[in-house]
């Protein structure tokens, strides 16, 4: 078994981020339930504040549910825009304490501050701190959670949201995990819940009960990684220039889309916008992946990975043909998504991972 290294590593996460800016920005919005999203049939919320999160409104949902479960509740257009130039302004902060900053996106980051700028050896005070600094550099709330790892920094900055942070030392790993029920463990999904409920895993306790080779069995190549997080291992990097694992670009239609001429046409604008953000990238990729969503919401992927990288729209959409005419449709498509992964860039990360060293650190928090 991998040995357990101990960094102090800080998972910061916005609270309700593009809600809680929209509040900023329009005092008539605070203490509404509010989604940012469309509201027309086709829309989905992409954040809900937390007035809007009691009534069970939450980001991916359709608004037309989103309505129904809060009558109330006003729609707001996003502004990426907006986002951004507070994301950077946040993210500037990071860098006052430590290089060592990896955004997982506009709202959320994680931070290595075993050796900071500030020489502070108390990695909960910096949270802390930088949690105050946001507050007065943008008016925002931030929560924070702090451990060994980005894994249970990750799930520890979920416990006193909002605007609240947790620390978990690294004598109290173990019955912190122990306790954590299992969909709060940080890549077990609503599916994977159900399977291992059905398993008679409910907590951590439970999972460190199961051998490796259950876990193998019954979830293949994940099996390891819940193995190896319920004990506290998960020997990750902060890496600061985050490399990309795949790129695509997908699109609700207004109306369900049945004729393939259509699809293709869509597909066709899809591949345009792929080949914009790859060349901005200077990336390419060898597998590419059609998602289908049906008028039912059923959810389809079909995959082909080619012997060689590509990048322009013409060998992204001919790779999409063939994906899209490989079956019959079962029913009348509402979404149509394109991605590219096994990129180019999966060998540099490999390297870098390769210079990890397994040593084992003795650190206050």
């Amino acid at each position: 078994m991998e040995e357990i290294i101990q960094r102090k590593i800080i998972h910061v996460d916005m609270d309700a981020f593009y809600a809680s800016v929209e509040q900023l920005d329009n005092p008539e919005l605070r203490g509404k339930p509010i989604a940012v999203g469309g509201s027309s049939q086709r829309g989905v919320v992409a954040a809900a504040s937390y007035e809007a999160r009691k009534f069970g409104v939450k980001s991916a949902m359709s608004s037309v549910l989103a309505k129904r479960n809060c009558p109330d509740l006003i729609f707001v257009k996003p502004r990426f825009e907006r986002y951004k130039e507070l994301s950077q302004r946040i993210r500037n902060i990071f860098f006052e304490y430590t290089d060592l900053v990896e955004p997982l996106s506009l709202d959320e980051a994680y931070l290595d501050v075993s050796q900071n700028k500030k020489g502070n050896p108390s990695a909960t005070m910096i949270a802390k701190e930088i949690r105050q600094r946001i507050k007065e550099k943008t008016g925002l709330n931030a929560s924070a959670g702090i451990s060994i790892n980005k894994f249970i920094a990750k799930v520890a900055s979920d416990v006193n949201k909002p605007n609240g942070q947790k620390t978990v030392n690294p004598e109290e790993v173990e019955a912190f995990l122990e306790d954590l029920e299992i969909r709060k463990f940080y890549g077990v999904g609503k599916v994977t819940a159900e399977k291992m409920y059905r398993l008679g895993i409910f907590t951590g306790k439970d999972l460190k009960t199961k051998p490796l080779d259950f876990l193998n069995d019954h979830f293949g190549k994940s099996g390891e990684y819940y193995y190896q997080v319920v004990r506290g291992i998960h020997n990750s990097e902060v890496k600061p220039s985050r490399i990309r694992k795949s790129l695509g670009a997908e699109r609700t239609f207004e109306e369900n889309i049945s004729s393939e001429v259509f699809m293709l046409e869509r597909l066709e604008n899809i591949s345009e916008e792929i080949e914009r953000r790859l060349t901005r990238s200077k990336v390419a990729g060898k597998t590419i992946t059609l998602k289908i969503k049906y008028s039912d919401f059923t959810l389809q992927t079909r995959s082909k990975t080619l012997s060689y990288y590509i990048s322009s729209k013409e060998l992204i959409l001919e790779a999409a043909k063939e994906l899209l005419y490989q079956e019959k449709m079962r029913e009348s498509v509402r979404l149509l998504g394109i991605s590219l992964s096994n990129l180019n860039t999966d060998k540099a990360e490999e390297k870098e991972e390769k210079k990890e060293i397994a040593v084992q650190l003795k650190f206050d928090f």
